[in-house]
C-alpha cells in the first residue's frame, strides 16, 4: 500500500497539469462583461494631464487596447489596429502599459499611431484595476460605457471579423 501512495499522487498531479495546460486562457470569462467600464484615473500620454478613462467614451463604440512597446504580440497586431483606426464608427484608445514614454513614442513613430487617445500606465495600476495580466488585451466598450467583450491576445483579421464585428454591428443598429 505504501508503494501505491506516490503513484496515486503522481497521477493526480499529472491530471491537474494536463487539465491546466490544455485550457484556453483566452476563454477565461471577464467579471467586467456587462458592467460599466471602471472609473479609472489615468494620465494623458502626451500632456501628462490626469483624466478619467470613463470620460473618454464619447457616445461611440470604443476599443480600449492595452499595449506596450516591449510586447512582441502588440507589435504583431499593430497593423490591424491601423486598419481598424480608419473605421469612423469605432474610437480607439490605447492604454500604454508598464512602458516608458520614450520607447512607446519610438514604436509609434516607426509603426504609426492608430489611437484617437493614448493614456499612460507606467506602473500598471490601471491595468490592475481592469484585471489585465498580459498584453495585448482589448476591451470593447458600448456607446453607453458598458464592457461588452474582452479579448486576450493578438487581434487578427479573423478575430476582428468573428469576435468583434458582430458585437459592433449589433450595438450600432438603429
Amino acid at each position: 500500500m505504501k508503494k501505491l501512495i506516490p503513484l496515486i499522487g503522481f497521477i493526480v498531479i499529472a491530471a491537474f497539469l494536463y487539465v491546466s495546460l490544455s485550457s484556453n486562457p483566452r476563454g477565461l470569462p471577464s467579471p467586467f462583461i456587462g458592467k460599466a467600464f471602471p472609473d479609472i484615473e489615468v494620465e494623458d500620454f502626451y500632456t501628462g494631464e490626469s483624466i478619467s478613462l470613463r470620460d473618454t467614451f464619447k457616445g461611440i463604440t470604443t476599443l480600449v487596447n492595452v499595449w506596450a512597446s516591449w510586447c512582441v504580440t502588440c507589435r504583431a497586431e499593430h497593423q490591424i489596429l491601423m486598419s481598424i483606426a480608419k473605421d469612423a464608427s469605432v474610437q480607439l484608445i490605447g492604454l500604454n502599459y508598464k512602458d516608458t514614454r520614450a520607447e512607446a513614442n519610438k514604436m509609434l513613430e516607426v509603426m504609426g499611431n492608430p489611437f484617437d487617445l493614448i493614456v499612460f500606465d507606467p506602473k500598471g495600476r490601471a491595468g490592475l484595476e481592469l484585471g489585465v495580466y498580459a498584453t495585448p488585451e482589448t476591451f470593447l466598450v458600448s456607446q453607453q460605457g458598458v464592457i461588452i467583450y474582452k479579448h486576450i491576445g493578438e487581434i487578427t483579421q479573423k478575430v476582428w471579423a468573428q469576435d468583434f464585428l458582430p458585437h459592433i454591428q449589433k450595438k450600432n443598429k438603429p
